[in-house]
């Protein structure tokens, strides 16, 4: 009988694992026996086969087993027989419980055995995997059982089984399944490296429960209820959102503010939960006035001044602004909700945070929108801001603001210019004001040397810095939102629609992709933007401080978002917080919990992006990245098929991996869970594997050991 000390195991198959592809996998236990088999366990000895702790992986149940007197044995039985040929590794994950001390004979049943069997010794209180070559426990050509045997006299202490599969680590197979036609996959983990920022994980005002699940790192205080918020009162006025309604915001304690108010609140979860901060501050010169409980409530277009209105609130009487052929009414008085303000109410603000929780480079908050989507405030804002926002006006309020806080917190990251989208990265509110093809008259832009908005606004950016020695905005922060029918804020919809939401995320990088919606042209937009901070102002970081794809409480809204991060970490995207984010429980959730928290233990997608490429990336996407700590090669695959399972061969190099890669899988087959797969045999070269439709898989990969023939030399303990 060979007698092999556990650790030494696993180094053992890695030197000796052919580099050959892999195929054949058949699960005998993964929370639960796998079809066909049976406990034939026999006495003396207690098992349970639904243990529910300790188990292997984020989730399930394992088997515990207990030898109560000697010679006794867990048999995992298969009546019908196995062709033993098609596989050559029995692998499963041990665990000694609270004991070392277990001496365990593992053992095939059935005909043509030619060996003894292996004794196993688990280690306490850890997971360890086994991978046993057939040929060592038992080889036959027809497997009836798996028999885990003790072989000895007396008790033995409880230890725990999970995982547990026949696999095929690289002898040739002639059962393999001919390709699919999956799109062929390639990962060169030691060219092209860049590092990701976990800033791109962020969430506008996320729930505190997902927050902490994911280890969020940023959460985002922003919206149009934010360009008119009062820090003193904590009150906003939600503008167009609300009928232009003053909104005491809950529970302040009056006497205490503003202290206690809903963006100290804010800031506290994020504290709590350990995430960096994003608070967009108001440039729009107006803040809501008191008093806070005001009754009637204050709003910009009160049915008493204005009766006859298109829509009335059914919490106040105040109007949404239009007669009731939708004209928009004119001649407000801003003052009749707000006050007018000055940057000296934005810096007592800050003064406020940095008193309380300290400057940005110690600790407080680290970030600062220039407000929020100005082009549009004669829309949204139009009861305090009626006039269209111009060139000069834009830059002029970024200076007087931004040169502020830079005094107040001199270590702050500003983001600007905070534009809505597409027409705002080449054109003025102005510019849209000229009214028929405006586009083609553009007297704003034309004015400023024909240089689209946001460029135009980095070179100023640029050379305030020359001018005065400080650099205004660290950031150049968009807003994306795909225009395409029934795609952003939108449920999932029909099939076409859901392709349609698959394929308009190449909106963000791929050049050769036109845009299906009016835009109708190439957006390319994180390349886009590269391109304007290097010809503009070079060392401007890139930021998405809002983006949407939709259908977050569907597996499609899922697929489309993990596509989404992957593309962000590929592209080299400094910053991003989604709007609108999902619930805890929502399918949404599971696709920042594939990079930020896939395995319920707070493992993460890695943190160095390396080139990953797809024949087809509409059809099968990939992302790739190594990981600080352990080293391991983290792959993203992401099926964007509606229907299709694809089979892909992945090719690797520059990565000498372990010959098992750990897999986790998010899909239609289970919403409320990541599933931790069988593991994947990997050789040298790659491995090949399935994907079913609409699903998001993640291999971790962990380095090999190379070993030298010596290193065999601790293996055999006994002849």
């Amino acid at each position: 009988m060979l007698v092999l000390a556990l650790p030494f195991i696993l180094l053992a198959l890695a030197f000796t694992l052919p580099a050959r592809p892999a195929a054949a996998s058949l699960s005998i236990y993964v929370d639960a026996l796998g079809a066909g088999w049976n406990d034939w366990s026999w006495n003396p000895i207690t098992r349970d086969l639904a243990n529910a702790s300790p188990h292997h992986g984020s989730g399930g149940t394992s088997i515990a087993v207990t030898y109560t007197g000697g010679w006794s044995g867990l048999k995992l039985a298969y009546p019908s027989s196995i062709d033993g040929s098609v596989y050559d590794t029995l692998r499963f994950w041990v665990n000694g419980g609270g004991s070392s001390s277990q001496h365990i004979t593992v053992q095939l049943e059935g005909t043509g055995s030619s060996g003894d069997g292996v004794v196993i010794t688990p280690t306490a209180n850890t997971w360890i995997m086994m991978a046993l070559p057939l040929s060592k426990i038992g080889g036959p050509s027809s497997i009836t059982a798996v028999d885990w045997f003790n072989s000895t006299s007396g008790a033995q202490p409880t230890y725990y089984l999970d995982d547990i599969a026949l696999i095929n680590s690289g002898a040739p197979t002639p059962t393999n399944p001919p390709p699919s036609g999956g799109p062929a996959l390639s990962v060169n983990a030691a060219a092209g490296q860049h590092a990701i920022s976990p800033d791109i994980y962020g969430l506008n005002f996320p729930d505190q429960n997902l927050a902490a699940d994911i280890d969020l790192p940023l959460a985002r205080w922003g919206g149009n209820a934010t360009t008119r918020y009062n820090w003193q009162l904590d009150i906003s006025n939600h503008a167009s959102d609300w009928f232009f309604e003053n909104i005491d915001n809950a529970n302040a304690q009056p006497a205490q503010l503003p202290n206690g108010s809903s963006s100290d609140q804010f800031i506290d979860q994020n504290r709590a939960v350990g995430s960096d901060g994003l608070i967009t501050l108001p440039l729009i010169g107006w803040t809501p006035k008191g008093p806070r409980n005001a009754s009637p409530r204050n709003c910009g277009f009160s049915t008493g001044l204005f009766s006859s209105q298109q829509a009335i609130a059914p919490d106040a009487p105040c109007g949404n602004g239009k007669l009731l052929n939708g004209t928009p009414i004119v001649g407000n008085n801003p003052l009749n909700t707000s006050l007018a303000i000055s940057p000296t109410f934005v810096v007592g603000w800050i003064n406020h945070l940095t008193s309380k929780y300290g400057f940005a480079n110690q600790g407080g908050v680290r970030f600062y929108d220039l407000d929020n989507e100005t082009a549009l405030w004669n829309s949204t804002q139009r009861d305090v801001h009626p006039q269209p926002v111009s060139y000069d006006e834009l830059y002029s309020r970024t200076v007087a603001y931004a040169s502020a806080v830079k005094v107040a917190d001199p270590g702050a990251k500003l983001l600007g210019p905070v534009a809505w989208g597409w027409d705002e990265y080449f054109y003025s509110a102005k510019d849209v004001a000229d009214g028929g093809s405006w586009w083609d008259t553009r007297s704003d832009r034309k004015a400023h040397g024909d240089v689209p908005l946001v460029e135009w606004y980095l070179q100023q950016m640029h050379a305030y810095e020359l001018s005065h020695g400080t650099r205004l905005v660290d950031y150049l922060d968009l807003h994306m939102y795909p225009q395409a029918n029934g795609v952003a804020l939108s449920p999932a919809g029909s099939a076409a629609t859901q392709q349609l939401r698959l394929r308009s995320t190449r909106s963000l990088w791929d050049p050769t992709y036109l845009d299906e919606s009016w835009i109708g042209q190439a957006v390319d937009l994180i390349p886009m933007m590269r391109t304007w901070v290097t010809n503009d102002y070079p060392g401007t970081k890139l930021a998405l401080s809002e983006y949407n794809w939709g259908a977050l409480d569907h597996i499609n809204g899922a697929v489309a978002q993990a596509d989404v991060l992957g593309i962000f970490g590929r592209e080299g995207l400094d910053l991003a917080t989604l709007w609108d984010p999902p619930t805890t429980g929502q399918p949404g959730a599971y696709a920042f919990r594939m990079y930020r928290n896939y395995d319920g233990l707070h493992h993460r997608f890695g943190d160095t992006s390396v080139p990953a490429a797809s024949a087809d990336q509409g059809r099968l996407a990939v992302y790739a990245a190594l990981r600080a700590g352990d080293g391991a090669l983290t792959l993203m695959v992401v099926n964007k098929s509606l229907t299709e399972t694809l089979t892909s061969s992945l090719a690797l190099s520059g990565f000498a991996p372990a010959p098992l890669a750990s897999v986790y899988r998010y899909s239609a087959a289970n919403l409320h869970q990541i599933v931790h797969q069988p593991d994947q045999v990997v050789t040298i070269s790659g491995f090949t594997s399935d994907y079913p439709p609409q699903s998001i898989t993640l291999f971790v990969l962990q380095p090999g050991v190379p070993l030298t023939p010596r290193a065999f030399l601790p293996l055999l303990r006994a002849p």
